[in-house]
């Protein structure tokens, strides 16, 4: 007679050995960047993060992680024509674009845009690296411009073509504005690409890593890693930082606030981390870069804001540390 086996039975958790967020598990090796737990800092290719963003470009940086190592002059030239040169997209994904519900979500308009570039390729099933590399240099030069396409319809208004002489960040504020800002504001967009563009095997890239494992395409596995990046617990930490700091909306309301969210033990956006538990090395860049546009542009009530519930938090809360999550200020 078989064993009956009940389908309900669910293992006694004192005898299963569970990974809680895969802590521990060894999944794969990589050389892309490392995050060290024990220093609190991040390497892109054995370079420290805020090293390259106080001294690159994204251009350059974006080499770096692509090839392994930064470019010279000849060879940074040559990677900005191509990215420049595939900046355009068809006017049948800006259709689809368009035709998206308003409420959609940026994320979900995003990943939407990228399935369709998935389409339209014919090499999708060609993984070879040679092609797969161009492939990730025509998504870096295509995904700017669906984005700022994206909100250029939600707002009733028409789509800004991309401009060749400018850089990535520069071309990006002319897509969705129709104007490139003062230098330090670019330059604080690029500093934020540089520090956001690597985490070695976070949830996004592991999300990845799983469907490529499968022989699946290079479009499919960024699908996938875009609906894990979507995540509150993860990319979505930055949105959720800006919902917190428009709901406080006055500076002199941040102390009271966070008082208030501490005691009804609310969690907080944009504080503590699961690898870094002594502080995050890009923290200090970021920082510098908010504030020197707070000065750029006058606006100094986000920094207030921010730095009243950082100060609360960390003296109620001595070993949370202050994560880049908790840098995403907002511009309105």
């Amino acid at each position: 007679m078989a064993e009956y086996i009940n389908p309900d039975y669910v293992p006694e958790p004192e005898k299963m050995n569970v990974k809680k967020g895969l802590e521990g598990a060894v999944i794969d090796t990589t050389s892309v960047s490392k995050v060290n737990p024990d220093t609190n800092s991040l390497i892109y290719r054995g370079y420290p993060v805020q090293d390259l963003a106080e001294n690159c470009s994204f251009e350059e940086v974006a080499y770096l992680l692509y090839n392994g190592e930064l470019p010279n002059n000849t060879q940074l030239a040559s990677f900005v024509k191509t990215e420049k040169s595939y900046r355009e997209v068809s006017k049948n994904l800006l259709n689809v674009i368009k035709a998206l519900p308003q409420k959609c979500h940026p994320m979900d308009s995003i990943r939407t845009a990228v399935s369709f570039l998935g389409c339209e390729d014919a090499r999708i099933w060609d993984s070879t690296p040679a092609t797969d590399l161009d492939k990730a240099i025509q998504l870096l030069a295509k995904i700017p411009t669906c984005i700022a396409a994206d909100y250029r319809f939600k707002k009733g208004l028409e789509f800004i073509p991309p401009k060749a002489e400018l850089s990535i960040a520069e071309n990006f504020f002319h897509m969705c504005f129709g104007k490139v800002p003062q230098k330090e504001i670019v330059r604080a967009f690029d500093v934020s690409l540089i520090l956001y563009a690597e985490h070695s095997f976070n949830a996004s890239t592991f999300t990845s890593r799983v469907v490529t494992s499968t022989q699946s395409d290079l479009y499919s596995a960024t699908v996938a890693g875009i609906g894990a990046l979507k995540g509150p617990l993860h990319g979505g930490a930055n949105e959720q930082v800006m919902h917190m700091m428009l709901e406080i909306a006055d500076p002199a309301k941040a102390e009271q606030w966070m008082l208030d969210a501490l005691a009804k033990k609310r969690k907080v956006m944009g504080f503590g981390h699961r690898v870094y538990k002594s502080g995050d090395s890009r923290v200090p860049t970021m920082k510098k870069y908010a504030q020197i546009m707070a000065d750029v542009t006058g606006e100094q009530k986000w920094m207030k804001m921010y730095n009243a519930l950082e100060k609360v938090m960390v003296d109620k809360k001595k070993s949370i540390q202050i994560s880049t999550s908790q840098r995403a200020l907002p511009t309105t």
